[in-house]
């Protein structure tokens, strides 16, 4: 399931319970349209119990300064809320679901 989240309430909301990967992202960024395809086509089939997060980082600029988010796209693993990865890049799927 993807959720696009533009504010700090909604962001707290969605990594609050169960598998969240947060994806900060653009729409100029090349790689970002990349690393999109892959969690469509590779890891949301291999866990359907994830819910992917999407934050455009020119439309919530302090979501991506609360992180620190220098590069994108810069993905985020939560488990009930606590942080349990972080990725810069293009990643392997698999890198990621060994996270979780």
């Amino acid at each position: 399931m993807h959720k696009e989240v533009k504010t700090a309430a909604e962001f707290d909301a969605a990594i609050a319970s169960g598998k969240v990967l947060v994806d900060f992202w653009a729409t100029w960024c090349g790689p970002c349209q990349l690393m999109g395809q892959k969690i469509a086509a590779e890891l949301e089939p291999a866990m359907p119990d994830l819910t992917v997060v999407k934050v455009n980082v020119d439309e919530a600029p302090d979501l991506a300064a609360r992180f620190g988010v220098m590069s994108i796209p810069a993905l985020f693993c939560f488990k009930n809320g606590v942080r349990c990865g972080e990725f810069i890049g293009v990643t392997d799927c698999a890198d990621i679901r060994a996270v979780f």
